[in-house]
């Protein structure tokens, strides 16, 4: 998943912009309190939720990739703002992207680790 985070001073509504390009309230994108909290991690890291509001454009992955960028995109965007906040940020851990990929479908196998099925005669 691909997050487009804007980090904006003051308290506001925090909003995910959906694939039609409308803003949606963040707590209504994901209603879960863990997936709330999960996204919102570098605010609660950095005590800055108060400070700072944020809109954010994603795409592609699923709901748990999505929030992950926007995660991502919150720490980088935090960064920026203060080298202090930084600091704080990569001993959480927060500032590494996940390195997981997909592997590639080999030729000769139905999926990328799965052989066809073995026939002796």
């Amino acid at each position: 998943a691909v997050a487009r985070v804007r980090l904006f001073e003051g308290k506001g509504v925090n909003t995910v912009v959906d694939s039609d390009n409308n803003p949606v309230e963040y707590s209504k994108v994901y209603p879960e309190k863990n997936a709330q909290e999960l996204g919102l991690t570098p605010f609660m890291v950095t005590s800055t939720k108060s400070n700072y509001h944020f809109s954010a454009k994603v795409s592609g992955g699923g709901k748990k990739g999505q929030l992950g960028a926007i995660q991502l995109g919150l720490a980088r965007a935090l960064a920026k703002v203060s080298e202090e906040n930084r600091v704080i940020l990569r001993q959480a851990g927060l500032l590494t992207r996940d390195p997981r990929m997909v592997e590639r479908k080999k030729i000769y196998h139905v999926k990328a680790r799965k052989s066809p099925q073995f026939s002796k005669r």
